[in-house]
Protein backbone atom coordinates (compact mmCIF):
# COMPACT_ATOMS: atom_id res chain seq x y z
CA UNK A 1 0.00 0.00 0.00
CA UNK A 2 1.20 3.38 -0.69
CA UNK A 3 1.49 5.67 1.78
CA UNK A 4 -0.93 8.75 2.35
CA UNK A 5 1.93 10.96 2.21
CA UNK A 6 3.18 10.31 -1.33
CA UNK A 7 -0.41 10.81 -2.22
CA UNK A 8 -0.60 14.12 -0.95
CA UNK A 9 2.76 15.32 -2.66
CA UNK A 10 2.03 17.74 -5.90
CA UNK A 11 3.36 17.18 -8.89
CA UNK A 12 6.75 19.21 -9.96
CA UNK A 13 5.97 22.51 -11.45
CA UNK A 14 7.56 22.80 -14.95
CA UNK A 15 10.53 24.56 -15.31
CA UNK A 16 10.21 28.19 -16.13
CA UNK A 17 11.25 29.09 -19.74
CA UNK A 18 14.45 30.99 -20.52
CA UNK A 19 14.79 34.47 -20.27
CA UNK A 20 14.27 36.43 -23.18
CA UNK A 21 17.83 37.55 -24.06
CA UNK A 22 18.01 41.21 -23.62
CA UNK A 23 20.41 42.21 -27.23
CA UNK A 24 16.95 40.35 -29.08
CA UNK A 25 14.62 43.18 -27.69
CA UNK A 26 17.41 46.29 -28.44
CA UNK A 27 17.67 44.49 -31.99
CA UNK A 28 13.66 45.00 -32.39
CA UNK A 29 12.84 48.56 -31.12
CA UNK A 30 16.00 49.62 -33.21
CA UNK A 31 14.71 47.67 -35.93
CA UNK A 32 11.38 49.88 -35.50
CA UNK A 33 13.20 52.93 -35.13
CA UNK A 34 15.55 52.43 -38.21
CA UNK A 35 12.11 51.74 -39.79
CA UNK A 36 10.51 55.16 -39.06
CA UNK A 37 13.51 56.77 -39.30
CA UNK A 38 13.14 55.70 -42.85
CA UNK A 39 9.51 56.27 -43.57
CA UNK A 40 10.00 59.55 -42.38
CA UNK A 41 13.17 60.17 -45.14
CA UNK A 42 10.81 58.68 -48.05
CA UNK A 43 8.05 61.18 -46.92
CA UNK A 44 10.25 63.87 -47.02
CA UNK A 45 11.60 63.42 -50.09
CA UNK A 46 8.22 63.09 -51.34
CA UNK A 47 7.30 66.16 -50.36
CA UNK A 48 10.52 68.16 -51.55
CA UNK A 49 9.88 66.73 -54.88
CA UNK A 50 6.27 68.53 -55.36
CA UNK A 51 7.10 71.11 -53.41
CA UNK A 52 10.36 72.11 -55.94
CA UNK A 53 8.11 73.09 -58.46
CA UNK A 54 6.64 76.00 -55.94
CA UNK A 55 10.22 76.69 -54.78
CA UNK A 56 10.91 77.36 -58.48
CA UNK A 57 8.06 80.04 -59.09
CA UNK A 58 8.63 81.59 -55.90
CA UNK A 59 12.50 82.27 -56.63
CA UNK A 60 11.78 83.46 -60.18
CA UNK A 61 8.73 85.97 -59.06
CA UNK A 62 11.62 87.79 -57.07
CA UNK A 63 14.41 88.27 -59.09
CA UNK A 64 14.67 90.42 -62.63
CA UNK A 65 15.27 89.33 -65.67
CA UNK A 66 19.00 89.49 -65.82
CA UNK A 67 19.04 87.15 -62.59
CA UNK A 68 16.74 84.72 -64.41
CA UNK A 69 18.92 85.18 -67.90
CA UNK A 70 21.71 84.58 -66.32
CA UNK A 71 21.15 81.79 -63.36
CA UNK A 72 20.00 78.81 -63.10
CA UNK A 73 16.16 77.84 -61.84
CA UNK A 74 17.14 77.09 -58.31
CA UNK A 75 19.87 80.23 -58.15
CA UNK A 76 19.25 82.28 -55.26
CA UNK A 77 18.60 85.96 -56.74
CA UNK A 78 21.20 88.37 -56.60
CA UNK A 79 19.05 91.71 -56.65
CA UNK A 80 15.59 90.68 -54.41
CA UNK A 81 12.64 92.31 -56.31
CA UNK A 82 8.72 92.34 -55.53
CA UNK A 83 8.45 94.32 -58.64
CA UNK A 84 6.70 91.54 -60.63
CA UNK A 85 4.35 91.03 -58.06
CA UNK A 86 3.22 94.49 -57.99
CA UNK A 87 3.02 94.18 -61.48
CA UNK A 88 1.06 90.95 -61.85
CA UNK A 89 -1.25 92.69 -59.39
CA UNK A 90 -2.21 96.00 -61.20
CA UNK A 91 -0.49 97.45 -64.13
CA UNK A 92 0.35 93.75 -66.29
CA UNK A 93 -1.49 93.53 -69.40
CA UNK A 94 -3.96 90.80 -69.66
CA UNK A 95 -5.11 90.59 -73.36
CA UNK A 96 -5.74 94.45 -74.33
CA UNK A 97 -6.40 96.18 -70.65
CA UNK A 98 -3.39 96.28 -68.97
CA UNK A 99 -5.23 96.15 -65.05
CA UNK A 100 -3.12 93.52 -63.71
CA UNK A 101 -5.51 90.17 -62.03
CA UNK A 102 -6.81 93.16 -59.61
CA UNK A 103 -10.33 93.29 -60.96
CA UNK A 104 -10.44 89.71 -62.34
CA UNK A 105 -10.36 88.37 -58.49
CA UNK A 106 -13.33 90.88 -58.11
CA UNK A 107 -15.11 88.35 -60.73
CA UNK A 108 -13.71 85.02 -58.85
CA UNK A 109 -15.11 86.70 -55.76
CA UNK A 110 -18.65 87.27 -56.81
CA UNK A 111 -18.80 83.97 -58.91
CA UNK A 112 -17.69 82.11 -55.93
CA UNK A 113 -19.30 83.41 -52.59
CA UNK A 114 -22.97 83.14 -53.73
CA UNK A 115 -22.10 79.96 -56.03
CA UNK A 116 -20.90 77.83 -52.74
CA UNK A 117 -23.68 79.20 -50.61
CA UNK A 118 -26.89 78.30 -52.84
CA UNK A 119 -24.85 74.68 -54.11
CA UNK A 120 -24.20 74.13 -50.08
CA UNK A 121 -28.12 74.91 -48.92
CA UNK A 122 -29.34 73.22 -51.84
CA UNK A 123 -27.23 70.11 -51.42
CA UNK A 124 -28.35 70.18 -47.74
CA UNK A 125 -32.12 70.04 -48.54
CA UNK A 126 -31.56 67.52 -50.92
CA UNK A 127 -29.95 65.00 -48.57
CA UNK A 128 -32.30 66.22 -46.04
CA UNK A 129 -34.96 64.62 -48.14
CA UNK A 130 -33.77 62.09 -49.83
CA UNK A 131 -32.80 60.38 -46.16
CA UNK A 132 -35.58 61.75 -43.78
CA UNK A 133 -38.61 62.08 -45.81
CA UNK A 134 -38.00 59.48 -48.45
CA UNK A 135 -40.99 59.44 -50.87
CA UNK A 136 -41.77 56.92 -54.22
CA UNK A 137 -38.95 57.15 -56.53
CA UNK A 138 -36.32 59.23 -53.99
CA UNK A 139 -34.11 56.61 -55.02
CA UNK A 140 -33.74 56.75 -58.48
CA UNK A 141 -34.08 60.19 -58.15
CA UNK A 142 -30.84 59.95 -55.91
CA UNK A 143 -29.17 57.61 -58.55
CA UNK A 144 -29.62 60.07 -61.25
CA UNK A 145 -28.52 62.77 -59.60
CA UNK A 146 -25.12 60.99 -58.58
CA UNK A 147 -24.82 59.96 -62.08
CA UNK A 148 -24.00 63.75 -62.42
CA UNK A 149 -20.97 63.56 -60.36
CA UNK A 150 -19.38 61.57 -63.52
CA UNK A 151 -20.12 63.74 -66.15
CA UNK A 152 -17.16 65.45 -67.44
CA UNK A 153 -17.23 69.13 -67.87
CA UNK A 154 -17.14 69.22 -71.74
CA UNK A 155 -20.62 67.13 -72.36
CA UNK A 156 -22.48 69.85 -70.56
CA UNK A 157 -20.98 72.72 -72.28
CA UNK A 158 -23.52 72.76 -75.67
CA UNK A 159 -26.39 72.64 -73.49
CA UNK A 160 -25.64 75.04 -70.72
CA UNK A 161 -24.53 77.99 -73.80
CA UNK A 162 -28.07 76.77 -75.18
CA UNK A 163 -30.16 77.52 -71.88
CA UNK A 164 -28.18 80.72 -70.67
CA UNK A 165 -28.96 81.78 -74.14
CA UNK A 166 -32.22 81.19 -73.83
CA UNK A 167 -32.27 82.60 -69.92
CA UNK A 168 -30.54 85.76 -71.36
CA UNK A 169 -27.09 85.04 -69.39
CA UNK A 170 -24.73 83.79 -71.76
CA UNK A 171 -21.55 85.98 -70.50
CA UNK A 172 -22.13 87.21 -67.44
CA UNK A 173 -21.41 86.59 -63.92
CA UNK A 174 -24.75 85.45 -63.14
CA UNK A 175 -25.04 82.66 -66.03
CA UNK A 176 -21.49 81.55 -64.66
CA UNK A 177 -22.90 81.10 -60.96
CA UNK A 178 -26.11 78.72 -62.36
CA UNK A 179 -23.55 76.67 -64.25
CA UNK A 180 -21.77 75.95 -61.45
CA UNK A 181 -24.72 75.51 -58.81
CA UNK A 182 -25.96 73.19 -61.16
CA UNK A 183 -23.12 71.01 -62.04
CA UNK A 184 -21.81 71.34 -57.85
CA UNK A 185 -25.46 70.25 -57.04
CA UNK A 186 -24.90 66.51 -57.59
CA UNK A 187 -21.53 66.31 -54.87
CA UNK A 188 -23.39 68.79 -52.47
CA UNK A 189 -26.12 66.60 -52.46
CA UNK A 190 -23.53 63.55 -51.96
CA UNK A 191 -22.10 64.68 -49.39
CA UNK A 192 -25.20 65.50 -47.01
CA UNK A 193 -26.91 62.44 -48.18
CA UNK A 194 -23.86 60.25 -46.75
CA UNK A 195 -23.86 62.38 -43.75
CA UNK A 196 -27.31 62.86 -43.06
CA UNK A 197 -27.61 58.78 -43.35
CA UNK A 198 -25.55 58.51 -39.82
CA UNK A 199 -28.42 60.57 -38.11
CA UNK A 200 -31.15 58.60 -36.47
CA UNK A 201 -34.25 58.72 -37.72
CA UNK A 202 -35.86 58.46 -34.27
CA UNK A 203 -35.09 62.35 -33.89
CA UNK A 204 -36.93 63.31 -36.72
CA UNK A 205 -40.06 61.19 -35.74
CA UNK A 206 -39.86 62.55 -32.57
CA UNK A 207 -39.99 66.22 -33.62
CA UNK A 208 -42.94 65.33 -36.52
CA UNK A 209 -44.76 63.56 -33.29
CA UNK A 210 -44.35 67.00 -31.36
CA UNK A 211 -45.97 69.05 -34.48
CA UNK A 212 -42.67 69.96 -36.18
CA UNK A 213 -42.58 70.79 -40.32
CA UNK A 214 -39.91 69.86 -42.69
CA UNK A 215 -38.25 73.03 -42.41
CA UNK A 216 -38.71 73.17 -38.53
CA UNK A 217 -36.75 69.54 -38.33
CA UNK A 218 -34.40 70.77 -41.26
CA UNK A 219 -33.16 74.25 -39.45
CA UNK A 220 -33.51 73.33 -35.57
CA UNK A 221 -32.33 69.81 -35.61
CA UNK A 222 -30.08 68.74 -38.41
CA UNK A 223 -28.55 71.95 -39.72
CA UNK A 224 -27.04 72.36 -36.25
CA UNK A 225 -25.74 69.20 -36.42
CA UNK A 226 -23.80 69.17 -39.71
CA UNK A 227 -20.92 72.07 -39.53
CA UNK A 228 -18.64 68.90 -40.38
CA UNK A 229 -20.34 68.61 -43.85
CA UNK A 230 -20.76 71.81 -44.01
CA UNK A 231 -17.17 72.84 -43.97
CA UNK A 232 -16.30 69.33 -46.80
CA UNK A 233 -18.89 70.97 -49.14
CA UNK A 234 -17.57 74.75 -48.81
CA UNK A 235 -13.90 73.63 -49.25
CA UNK A 236 -14.54 71.00 -52.23
CA UNK A 237 -17.09 73.79 -54.18
CA UNK A 238 -14.89 76.58 -53.35
CA UNK A 239 -11.73 74.47 -55.08
CA UNK A 240 -13.77 72.98 -57.61
CA UNK A 241 -15.07 76.35 -59.06
CA UNK A 242 -12.55 78.95 -58.20
CA UNK A 243 -9.93 76.93 -60.39
CA UNK A 244 -12.30 76.25 -62.74
CA UNK A 245 -10.88 77.52 -66.12
CA UNK A 246 -13.41 75.50 -69.20
CA UNK A 247 -16.42 77.06 -67.59
CA UNK A 248 -15.27 80.52 -67.67
CA UNK A 249 -13.17 80.61 -70.64
CA UNK A 250 -17.17 79.57 -72.63
CA UNK A 251 -19.36 81.25 -70.49
CA UNK A 252 -17.99 84.61 -69.95
CA UNK A 253 -16.48 87.23 -72.19
CA UNK A 254 -13.91 90.10 -71.89
CA UNK A 255 -14.01 92.04 -68.58
CA UNK A 256 -16.06 89.39 -66.57
CA UNK A 257 -13.30 86.54 -66.70
CA UNK A 258 -12.71 84.65 -63.39
CA UNK A 259 -8.77 85.07 -62.36
CA UNK A 260 -8.28 81.86 -64.10
CA UNK A 261 -8.99 82.90 -67.28
CA UNK A 262 -7.04 86.23 -66.72
CA UNK A 263 -4.57 84.22 -65.99
CA UNK A 264 -3.96 82.23 -69.07
CA UNK A 265 -4.59 85.79 -71.04
CA UNK A 266 -1.56 86.68 -69.03
CA UNK A 267 1.00 84.47 -69.53
CA UNK A 268 -0.19 83.49 -73.21
CA UNK A 269 0.18 87.65 -74.36
CA UNK A 270 2.65 87.89 -76.97
CA UNK A 271 3.45 91.47 -76.94
CA UNK A 272 7.05 92.48 -75.30
CA UNK A 273 9.74 91.02 -73.66
CA UNK A 274 8.58 87.65 -71.76
CA UNK A 275 8.81 88.84 -68.12
CA UNK A 276 9.02 85.12 -66.20
CA UNK A 277 9.19 86.66 -63.02
CA UNK A 278 5.65 88.84 -63.59
CA UNK A 279 4.08 85.04 -64.85
CA UNK A 280 5.37 83.22 -61.43
CA UNK A 281 4.13 85.84 -59.51
CA UNK A 282 0.81 86.46 -61.05
CA UNK A 283 0.53 82.69 -60.89
CA UNK A 284 0.93 82.25 -57.26
CA UNK A 285 -1.04 85.45 -56.49
CA UNK A 286 -4.10 83.10 -58.58
CA UNK A 287 -3.24 79.77 -56.61
CA UNK A 288 -2.98 81.91 -53.00
CA UNK A 289 -6.30 81.56 -52.13
CA UNK A 290 -6.94 77.81 -52.13
CA UNK A 291 -3.59 77.45 -50.93
CA UNK A 292 -4.37 79.35 -47.93
CA UNK A 293 -8.15 77.47 -47.51
CA UNK A 294 -6.55 74.17 -47.82
CA UNK A 295 -3.68 74.76 -44.83
CA UNK A 296 -6.25 76.51 -42.60
CA UNK A 297 -9.25 74.41 -42.93
CA UNK A 298 -7.87 71.13 -44.10
CA UNK A 299 -7.77 69.31 -40.99
CA UNK A 300 -11.31 69.59 -41.00
CA UNK A 301 -12.06 68.62 -44.32
CA UNK A 302 -11.02 64.99 -43.64
CA UNK A 303 -12.63 65.19 -40.08
CA UNK A 304 -15.68 65.90 -42.02
CA UNK A 305 -15.06 63.12 -44.91
CA UNK A 306 -14.48 60.73 -41.98
CA UNK A 307 -17.75 61.81 -40.15
CA UNK A 308 -20.42 61.37 -43.54
CA UNK A 309 -18.65 57.44 -44.27
CA UNK A 310 -19.65 55.75 -41.88
CA UNK A 311 -22.91 54.94 -43.93
CA UNK A 312 -23.82 55.45 -47.51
Amino acid sequence: MRDGSVRDTPPPLPAPPPPRAAPIAGQSAGGRLALRIGLYAVLTLFALYYLLPLFVMLLTSVKTLDDIRAGSLIALPRTLTFEPWLKAWDSACVGVQCAGLKPYFLNSLLLVVPAVAISTILGALNGYALTKWRFPGSQLIFALMLFGCFIPFQVVLLPMARVLGLAGLAGSIQGLILVHVVYGLSFTTLFFRNFYMTVPDELVRAATIDGAGFFRIFFSILLPMSPPIIVVTIIWQFTQIYNDFLFGVSFTVSGGQPVTVALNNLVASSTGVKEYNVDMAAAILTALPTLVVYAVAGKYFIRGLSAGAVKG
